[in-house]
This record gives structure tokens, sequence and C-alpha cells, in this order.
């Protein structure tokens, strides 16, 4: 993490070093926080790869100098019709992250509708400035001159080597003579520089109507995959009014339905409000007692109608109704009393527009577009998007996503901008660094450093701190099991954010479990 002073032209924080280099290149070169944004994400595309893809989606939630919000959506589509004439090319994987396993469905009959390529050209028509030629400039370079794997990305290469030795195309990225690529290997992508390129100068149309989309239509037809020209060519970026709910003395900001992650995280902001922040120590058994039973209490409304009315207009209301939290935030008080693949980018810029934006490839399907150097995502294969079973989707609907680009707001001003990877973990994650700011007011590095916690499914997650209190929550209410990890761990998520001070500099914070990166514009 670094400090300057509030002179400087903008803040980014991202995944990788050259990810929030890019941003703060065109920061520099006149561009806004939008302008910023969307040259990390594409750059993204290049440094943090099987991450982030142009094949996958994702929210940017913009705060205009003006005080303009907007939310735009441009995650995963389903397509049009979950009927195939022959089985779908779907099957599982597993990840093994080394104090857990998580499966994962690959293959054509994983690809959802991908949105990114759409989104950023669309908030680019919206907000930038800059030519777009000029913001996409870094990740043709670096797709063009190869990118050297750092030991993050070796890791993640690992975690999914069955998907990148799935299919040819994949392997001739992600392999080296037969060799997955390791940390100090470069990898190139040439294909992708000639198809930016082109998107650049002819648009989403490009993508979604044209060749791409044409080759897309017939590879799913002969093998497998659910997508089709027209799910391609009806593809929309929607623009949503963000959820806004206060949290203490500020104004919570984040992605609303029919994305979940966003609702959830201010649902179990509501609950941590009834706790008295000022009697408890961050890391001490209260505080982590009381943070577990927020999880737990969270995923028990989720369960009780939520994911079922996530499409209804009203959800977000009745969900985060006073009537609806009374009896979590009772339930609350008396326990409390006994005791892949995603990545973020998050920009301020000197006028004080800001920009949060979360993206995501899945895991990716193993399915490169020939010729393109694109993989698509996998967003009809992960278990999280679809609590009601693969291949039984809703269709022709935006997918539900944890997701959850977030800023906080005091006075109108954007204070705090992050948001983080990590699937399910992801509304934990941004929940524990917005407690440890506005609760505990730790400085922003330390905040993300801090160990954090998951409960899931009756199982509470640890990452190492100097004191465990594992008799304590052993015992806690709805928790069967205790795992401490061996290390922090990007099963985590990974929280990258950006910050006014309280003397009204701009400060950032990369997240360490996934590579994270700050850098400023002068």
């Amino acid at each position: 993490m670094s400090h300057r002073g509030s002179a400087c032209k903008g803040v980014v924080a991202a995944g990788h070093p050259l990810t929030a280099a890019a941003g703060a290149e065109i920061l520099r070169q006149g561009g806004n926080a939008f302008d910023a944004a969307i040259a990390a994400v594409m750059t993204a595309w290049v440094t943090e790869s099987v991450l982030t893809s142009a094949g996958g989606g994702g929210f940017l939630l913009a705060h205009t100098r003006q005080g303009e919000n907007c939310l735009f959506d441009f995650f995963s589509q389903t397509p049009q019709s979950n009927q195939l004439s022959r089985a779908p090319d779907f099957y599982p994987i597993h990840a093994n992250f080394g104090d857990t396993v998580q499966e994962f469905h690959i293959g054509l009959g994983s690809i959802a509708v991908p949105g990114t390529v759409a989104g950023l050209l669309h908030v680019h028509e919206r907000l930038g400035r800059l030519p777009l030629a000029a913001i996409a400039e870094p990740a043709i370079h670096h797709a063009q001159q190869g990118v050297t794997v750092n030991p993050f990305l070796a890791y993640v290469y690992e975690l999914l080597e069955p998907i990148l030795t799935a299919s040819d195309a994949a392997k001739a990225m992600y392999t080296h003579q037969g060799q997955l690529l390791k940390a100090g290997d470069t990898l190139h992508m040439p294909d992708f520089a000639q198809t930016l390129k082109l998107i650049v100068e002819k648009g989403a149309a490009f993508f979604y109507e044209g060749a791409i989309a044409q080759q897309i239509d017939q590879d799913c037809r002969a093998a497998g995959g659910y997508l089709t020209l027209a799910d391609l060519q009806q593809y929309r970026v929607i623009e949503r009014q963000p959820l806004s709910l206060s949290y203490r003395d500020a104004t919570f900001l984040t992605n609303p339905p029919p994305s979940s992650g966003g609702t959830l995280i201010g649902f179990a902001l509501k609950l941590l409000e009834q706790l008295e922040a000022a009697q408890m120590a961050p890391g001490s058994d209260r505080h982590l007692a009381g943070l577990s039973q927020v999880m737990a209490l969270t995923n028990a409304a989720r369960r009780d109608g939520f994911d079922r009315c996530l499409y209804d207009s009203q959800v977000a209301t009745a969900f985060l109704s006073q009537a609806h939290l009374q009896p979590y935030q009772t339930t609350l008080a008396h326990r409390v009393n006994r005791l892949g693949s995603t990545t973020h980018v998050s920009v301020i810029d000197e006028a004080g527009n800001a920009a949060s934006v979360t993206t995501s490839n899945g895991e990716g399907s193993s399915y490169v577009i020939p010729q393109t150097g694109i993989m698509l995502n996998n967003m009809l294969g992960e278990e999280d998007l679809h609590p009601n079973g693969f291949h039984q989707w809703g269709e022709n609907q935006r997918i539900s996503s944890m997701m959850a680009p977030t800023m906080i707001l005091r006075d109108g001003q954007p204070q705090l901008v992050l948001g983080s990877g990590g699937s399910n973990r992801i509304r934990t994650a941004i929940l524990q660094v917005i407690a440890n700011v506005v609760d505990f007011g730790l400085p922003l590095e330390a905040a993300i450093a801090a160990p954090r916690i998951h409960w899931e499914r009756g199982t509470l997650h640890l990452e190492p701190a100097d004191t465990l209190p594992l008799d304590a929550l052993a015992n806690l209410p709805d928790t069967t099991a205790v795992i401490p990890w061996q290390q922090q761990n990007m099963y985590f998520g990974g929280v990258h954010a950006v910050g006014v001070d309280d003397q009204g500099a701009l400060h950032g914070a990369g997240d360490a479990r996934r590579g994270g990166a700050v850098a400023f514009a002068s």
C-alpha cells in the first residue's frame, strides 16, 4: 500500500502490477476513472487471464463527479433455450486449494452469453473521455510482447490445470513443451492482440454479430453447447440503480438484484450494525463469533425465499426491511452474548469520479474461440450461480452473481471503493474489509491484510492468526466444523480497494491473496 497527496491524478488498485499500471497510465494521459478502469480490465484479460477474459462477464459501479451513481450490468446471460438435441458437453473438474477441494463444470455446455466486451464499450460511450484505441493500447502491447507469469498466477494455473489442458487451443496458450507455464515463463497472446485491435476498430458488433459469433454458434451446435448466434446478437448491457443503504454514518452502494451478492452483504451489514464495535477488538473471540454468526444468519435468510424471489422487482426492499431483519437481529444478539475465479479493479481520479469493477470468466470453459485467443466462460457450470441445479436455469435472463462492486460514500463523496474475487467468498471478504475500515478504523492495507473467516454449510474456515479461539468457535450454533487454514489463500477472496483518507489524500491497497497491486498517477 502507498499514500500520495491529494494533488495526484488518481489511484488504481488491481490484481496485478501491470493491470494497475495500465489504469494509472491512462489517468496520466488525461483519462478519467472510467477510462482507467476500462484500460485496467482489458489489460487484466492478458495479465490475469483465466481469472478474467473478454469471454466472461462483470459489473461496473460508477460514481461521477456530478453525483450520479449507476451500476452497469454486463454479466453473463443464460441462452434462450436449455434444450439440446444431444447431451451437452459438460463435465466436472476439481480445483485443490490445499485445505479444501472445489468442483466446477466445464465444456461447451457450461458457456453462458459473455458480456464484458459489450459492457466496457458501453461504459466508454457513456462516461469515457479518451479514444478507445488509446485505452486499449496497454492490453494490446502486453498481449503482443508477452507477460511474465508471476508466482500467484502460476499457482492459479496449477489449480486450473484440468481446464487449461482440456483443449488443444488452451494448451497452446498455457503450456510450453508439454508442461504448464510456471513462474518466470512468458505468456504470449498474439491472437488476442489482433482480436482486440479489431474490436476497437469495429465495435462490439464485431464480437456479437460477425465471424466470432458465427464461429461460436457453429462450434456449439456441433459439439453440445447451448449458445446460438441469436443469443449473442440480442445481448444488451443493463444500467441499474445501485442498491443503497446506510451503515453506521456512511452510505453503502453496491450491486442490486437480480445479482445476490450485494443484497446479502447489505443484509449482513445491517446485522453487524447491531454489534457494538467499540466493545470488540479486531480478531477477538467476540468479533469472530459475531462475524461467523452474521454469515450463518445471512445464509439462513437467503434460504428463506430470497433465491426464489431474485427476479421480483421488490425483493431487495422486502429482504432488507426492518420487519424481515428483526428476528435475525434478535437471534444474533442472543447468540453473540452467549459467547474462481474473479478479479477486481478500483479507481478514484482527482475530480472525484470513482469506478468499482468486478469481472470474471468463472474458471473458464476450456473452449477457446479459434484464432482469437479468447477462452469463453463456464458460468453455466458454477454451482454457486445455480442453486436450483445445473441445466435448470431460466432461459434468456441475467445469471445472479455474488460479484458485488461496492462503494462507501460520506457526504456524497467516495470514501472507499472496493470489490473482490472469490466466488461465494466475495460477500464475506467485502463485509470484513468494510467492517475493518468503518467499525475499527484500520488503515486500508491492514484492513485487507487482516485474517479472514468464512462460514458456509456449517463449516467455519479461518485464516491463520496469532491466536485462534477454536474452542469457543467450535461451540457456536449452526457450526459443525472449524477448519484452520495453514496460510492465507485466494479462497478467501481478493479485495483491491482505493479510497480517500481523513486528510483528503488518495490511498489504495491490493490484496496479496490474489497478487494485488496499487498504482498512482502523478
